[in-house]
């Protein structure tokens, strides 16, 4: 690594230390509650299992479990500005951990290393439309294990796809992405960093009240389906994502 590397990651920690510390009761995003429709975020119970903390980035937020060290969810809300900035913005592809976590809760670069796993962002750079916040699209807080022909493909046409319909929308829209985790989930590297069987992106359109989510096993053999709805969603996973929802 060069020190190029190393001096933009540590500017890249220091503001986010100084701009959005993590939220200890991991219930609230005072911050970054425009990331969410009605400024609500999703309602999860039983949540104090995951020891959970909210996490604001300049472009995104992030409910993080300290037990499976990865995102429970990560929300965003999709503009056309945003996502034509974007196109002119670099990639940095410089993953960082997240200084604002414990070290007993956060995963590391070195559990990544070796392994058979991408470190698959949840919210994608490409989402981005500034240089702070595709920079922060690569906190480890916004990742999880992903096998890699998943991430490279079949993800991948369903982030791309996202995009080209918030592109289209009347107006913001809305996006919710996470991981699955089915009974005993193996894991990687010496904080055993969870790796998920399934992986979801919600969608919410407010113009048309409309919402869908696509869900997508977390294998190299996954193919892109049909959505699902989101009560169904919400059945899969147990979490009310859009609280006071009555739409399809």
């Amino acid at each position: 690594m060069t020190m190029h590397y190393f001096t933009r990651i540590l500017l890249l920690t220091a503001s986010l230390l100084a701009a959005t510390p993590a939220l200890s009761a991991g219930r609230d995003f005072e911050q970054c509650r425009q990331f969410f429709p009605n400024g609500t975020p999703p309602v999860i119970l039983h949540q104090e299992e995951l020891k959970p903390r909210a996490l604001c980035f300049s472009g995104f937020a992030v409910l993080h479990s300290g037990k499976s060290h990865t995102p429970v969810y990560v929300a965003e809300r999709l503009t056309k500005q945003a996502l034509l900035a974007s196109q002119d913005i670099p990639r940095s592809n410089l993953f960082f951990e997240e200084a604002r976590l414990p070290q007993a809760e956060r995963s590391q670069l070195d559990d990544y290393r070796g392994s058979e796993f991408d470190r698959g962002h949840m919210v994608p750079a490409g989402d981005m439309g500034t240089l702070e916040s595709k920079d922060q699209s690569f906190s480890l807080a916004n990742t999880i294990p992903q096998n890699p022909e998943n991430n490279r493909n079949a993800w991948r046409k369903i982030e791309a796809d996202t995009r080209k319909y918030a592109m289209r929308a009347s107006g913001d829209v809305y996006v919710i992405t996470g991981p699955v985790f089915d009974g005993i989930p193996p894991a990687i590297g010496a904080n055993r960093v969870w790796v998920p069987q399934h992986l979801f992106k919600l969608v919410y359109d407010p113009s048309k009240n409309k919402a869908w989510a696509h869900w997508l096993e977390n294998t190299d053999q996954a193919r892109v389906g049909k959505p699902i709805s989101y009560a169904e969603l919400v059945r899969r996973t147990g979490i009310e994502f859009l609280p006071g929802y009555n739409g399809d």
